[in-house]
């Protein structure tokens, strides 16, 4: 992972993309607000406010926000319990995002699904669920399906971490998804850590790009802390599903937060924590745009406080929102 701890600059390859000014302002915008819809996550369990576990991703927005932003309209996406960022990516609106973290009637599953199944079908966020690697075999029904009715211009991709990466669920889906030929992307966000494990000890071989090879299938990898990198191998991934079948793209990032709420981060050191901080996404890529003049530091400091406002208000409209009612409990449940 020394490709991301050596780079304090961004990398892109298609200079195209920066005479997209639209695109850059989206990009970071979104990471701006997926890391402050984080923070005030955290500030509202640590006050008491906000019930049940939560699983951060501070320190993944280019991998959330890079993967989703890349993937068209009608793709879709399955993210993990560490969800914020890549929902917020492909266009989930986080008053929405807050008022189900809060239990409210206005949240995306009207305050069912909290802060580990936030769901969005009209944006194609298909959601999460409790289960590590669980999303892989789910991407390959939503693939197969894609298949059978014959839309040849959508992909579905499943979001998965390093640890995620050792379950059988995970290479048995890989294994179908190749013998069947289904448009699935499996986004391995490599983040360092299994919970508290860290990858050294949890694998022989860390080169996760090799796990492509056993199932005849092609690997992408890029620095998951870029945003630009991540848009553009997360774009060639895409393209390669539409015309090949299915691939393995690897982001590597690390999260600065714990693995959950519990966390107290007794498995790794203060240090290893700031020295990944001092090449966190958001940084980057504001330093990135202010060097070559793209942006202005007025310009980006008016994105950060308008991202602060929405938070802010977010959480006012939560609050004030209904709880759901109790003759609606059952609603939209299956067995």
């Amino acid at each position: 992972m020394e490709c991301v701890l050596n780079s304090l600059s961004c990398v892109c390859r298609d200079e195209s993309l920066l005479d997209d000014r639209a695109l850059l302002l989206e990009m970071l915008e979104k990471m701006m607000t997926a890391r402050k819809f984080e923070e005030k996550v955290f500030e509202l369990y640590s006050k008491g406010l906000l019930h049940g576990t939560i699983h951060l991703g501070i320190g993944e927005e280019a991998a959330g926000v890079g993967t989703a932003m890349a993937m068209a309209p009608d793709d879709y996406i399955l993210v993990t319990h560490r969800g914020h960022c890549p929902a917020i990516g492909k266009g989930c609106r986080v008053n929405a995002m807050m008022a189900e973290i809060l239990g409210k009637q206005s949240g995306t599953c009207h305050g069912r699904g909290g802060s580990m199944h936030i769901a969005d079908f009209d944006r194609g966020i298909l959601g999460a669920n409790g289960i590590v690697g669980a999303n892989a075999p789910l991407a390959c029904g939503v693939a197969m399906t894609i298949k059978l009715k014959g839309i040849r211009d959508r992909v579905c991709a499943a979001f998965l971490g390093d640890g995620a990466a050792n379950q059988g669920a995970v290479h048995e889906s890989m294994n179908l998804a190749a013998v069947q030929g289904l448009p699935v992307i499996f986004c391995l966000v490599n983040n360092q850590y299994g919970v508290s494990m860290h990858i050294s000890k949890a694998m022989k071989e860390t080169d996760l790009t090799k796990r492509a090879a056993g199932y005849g299938m092609k690997a992408f990898e890029c620095d998951g802390n870029d945003v630009l990198a991540v848009y553009e191998a997360t774009r060639d991934a895409r393209e390669y599903a539409l015309r090949e079948g299915p691939c393995l793209l690897v982001e590597h990032t690390y999260r600065t937060s714990g693995h959950s709420k519990s966390d107290r981060n007794l498995y790794r050191s203060m240090e290893e924590i700031a020295e990944w901080e001092a090449v966190n996404p958001v940084v980057r890529f504001s330093n990135f745009l202010l060097d070559r003049g793209l942006f202005a530091q007025e310009e980006i400091g008016c994105i950060d406080r308008s991202s602060d406002d929405a938070i802010e208000a977010a959480v006012r409209l939560a609050f004030a929102a209904p709880d759901p009612l109790v003759d609606s409990a059952t609603r939209d449940v299956f067995a």
